[in-house]
C-alpha cells in the first residue's frame, strides 16, 4: 500500500526513536540513552485518525562531527529520508535550548523545500516549557510541545502532521498483500548492499564494520507489479560474542522480523563458505515453518567456474542437507551479477505457499506412496493410512502465504511414523506439488478423529 512518508529528523539522543516508537505503538526501535545508537532508517506504520502514514526514524545528525565515512554514510542515509518525505518534523531537546547543531540541521531543512513541523521535545514540565520560543529562531512555525516519553502533546503533533500531509487519493492503495522477504544471516555478509542492490538505492547503511545493521529494516517495494515488503536484519552472532544488551536485543528483533515474513533470504560469503551460524539461521526459519531462499553472495571474490547455481548448489548439498529443497541464488550485491534473478526465485516460493493440494490428489499420491514402500513394523503393527487433506488456512479452508503448506493424516497409530519414513512421504508430495522453498508440515491425527459419533452417544 503507497502511504505519505513523515520522516522524524534531529540531532542525537533528543528522542526521535522514543518518538517514533510512540507514534506507531510498538517497541520497534531500540531506545538507550547511548547517542547515536540508531544506523539505519527504520521504517514503520500509524494510523492517526483513520489515515495511515509511513514513519522513518533517521539516525542522529550531527554535522559538526569529524566526517570519517561511517559519519558519511549515516548522514546520506538521513538525506534519502528528508528527500523521500513529505512531512519532516524537526525533533528538538527543549531542556537544552537551540544548538548550533540545531540551527546548521534547520538550514538544512530549509533548503530541502518539505513541510517541515518542529516538535520541542522532553517538556514535561512547566520550567521546561519556556525555553521553546528559541525554536522560533530557526524561522519555522510555532513548535509543538512534546513528552514523547510519556506522550503528553503527540496527538496534537499527530494532528498537525496530518494537515500538512497529501490529500489521500494521492496515494492509491495497492490491490493484495504484501510478500513479506526477511534478509538474514551472520554479521558483514553484504545484507544491507543486497537490500540497496534491490531498491537502487542507498536505503540501508552500508559500511566494513560488521554489525551496522541493529535494527530491523522494513522497505515497500513493487516488482512486477506485487507488492514486496524486504526486511534488513541485524546479524546472527555466536551467543558467546552476543554478550552487550544491545546487540542481545537486536538479535531478538532479528528473530522476530522472521517470524512475520512468509520467506528467508539466508546470506552467506561465498569466499568465506558456510560456517555452523549460516545452518543455525536456516534451521530457525525451517522451524518457524518460513519459506528459505539461500543466497550466496560475493561471488566477485570466487573464480568464475565457481559462480553458477549448479555449483551451488553441489558445494552446499552437504551442509544444507535437511533444506534440499531451498533454491540457491549465487549473486554479486557490489557488482550485481545474478542480481536479477533473486526476487523472481523469491516470490515463487511465497506463490508457492498458496499451492492448493486437491483432497483426490493428494490421497492418490500418499496411497501410491505407502504401496511402493509399505512403512515399517514395530511390534507387529504396521502405520494405516485412512484419508488425507491440506489445512487450511484462515480463508475458509483456503491455503494462506502465512502458514507453512501442511498436510494432516489421518491413520491408525499416530506413534508409529518413524522419522524416516516421514522424510519419504514429504518427498513424495513434493515430487508431484513442488512446494519449493518451503517447509512442509505433516500433521497425523488418530482416524477416531474422523469417525462420526453414534447417534445417542455420549
Amino acid at each position: 500500500m503507497a502511504r505519505p512518508i513523515v520522516a522524524i529528523v534531529g540531532r542525537p539522543n533528543v528522542g526521535k526513536s522514543t518518538l517514533f516508537n510512540r507514534v506507531i505503538g510498538w517497541r520497534k526501535a531500540i531506545v538507550d540513552p547511548q547517542a547515536g545508537l540508531t544506523r539505519d532508517r527504520l521504517y514503520g506504520v500509524a494510523d492517526w485518525r483513520g489515515r495511515e502514514f509511513t514513519v522513518v526514524d533517521t539516525a542522529g545528525l550531527d554535522l559538526d562531527s569529524a566526517r570519517d565515512s561511517s559519519r558519511a554514510a549515516i548522514e546520506a542515509q538521513t538525506k534519502v529520508a528528508i528527500d523521500q518525505a513529505d512531512v519532516i518534523v524537526l525533533l528538538l531537546d527543549v531542556r537544552q535550548g537551540l544548538t548550533p547543531i540545531d540551527r546548521d540541521i534547520g538550514q538544512m531543512l530549509r533548503r530541502s523545500r518539505r513541510r517541515v513541523i518542529v516538535a520541542a521535545n522532553k517538556a514535561d514540565s512547566p520550567n521546561e516549557r519556556h525555553l521553546a520560543h528559541e525554536v522560533l529562531e530557526l524561522g519555522f512555525d510555532e513548535p509543538a510541545l512534546i513528552s514523547a516519553q510519556h506522550g503528553l502533546g503527540v496527538g496534537e503533533l499527530l494532528d498537525r502532521v496530518l494537515e500538512d500531509l497529501p490529500p489521500p487519493e494521492e496515494y492509491a492503495a495497492a490491490d493484495g498483500k504484501a510478500d513479506r522477504l526477511a534478509i538474514m544471516g551472520r554479521p558483514n555478509v553484504g545484507k544491507s548492499s543486497l537490500l540497496n542492490a534491490l531498491l537502487g538505492d542507498e536505503r540501508a547503511l552500508v559500511s566494513p564494520t560488521p554489525g551496522t545493521t541493529r535494527d530491523p529494516v522494513d522497505t515497500e517495494m513493487t516488482f512486477d507489479g506485487v507488492p514486496v515488503v524486504l526486511i534488513d536484519t541485524a546479524g546472527i552472532r555466536r551467543k558467546s560474542s552476543s554478550r552487550d544488551r544491545l546487540e542481545r536485543y537486536s538479535l531478538l528483533r532479528g528473530i522476530h522480523a522472521m517470524e512475520r515474513a512468509d520467506a528467508v533470504l539466508l546470506v552467506i560469503d561465498a569466499a568465506a563458505g558456510v560456517l555452523a551460524q549460516d545452518q543455525h539461521v536456516a534451521g530457525y526459519a525451517l522451524e518457524a515453518g518460513k519459506g528459505l531462499v539461500i543466497v550466496v553472495n560475493k561471488i566477485d571474490l570466487v573464480e568464475p567456474a565457481a559462480r553458477t547455481p549448479a555449483h551451488w548448489r553441489k558445494a552446499l548439498a552437504s551442509d544444507f542437507k535437511f533444506a534440499a529443497f531451498a533454491p540457491v541464488v549465487p549473486l554479486s550485491a557490489k557488482t550485481s551479477e545474478g542480481i536479477g534473478a533473486l526476487l523472481p526465485v523469491a516470490l515463487e516460493v511465497v506463490g508457492q505457499r498458496r499451492i492448493k493440494m486437491p483432497p483426490n490428489e493428494l490421497n492418490r499420491v500418499l496411497r501410491e506412496a505407502f504401496l511402493e514402500h509399505p512403512p515399517p513394523s514395530f511390534k507387529g503393527r504396521r502405520l494405516k493410512l485412512t484419508y488425507a487433506t491440506q489445512a487450511g488456512g484462515r480463508a475458509q479452508g483456503a491455503p494462506s502465504q502465512d502458514e507453512a503448506p501442511t498436510v494432516v493424516m489421518f491413520v491408525n497409530d499416530t506413534g508409529l511414523l518413524h522419522f524416516s519414513y516421514r522424510r519419504y512421504l514429504e518427498k513424495k508430495v513434493r515430487d508431484r506439488f513442488g512446494l519449493v522453498g518451503n517447509p512442509l508440515k505433516l500433521v497425523l491425527r488418530s482416524e477416531e478423529g474422523r469417525r462420526p459419533r453414534a447417534r445417542g452417544a455420549k
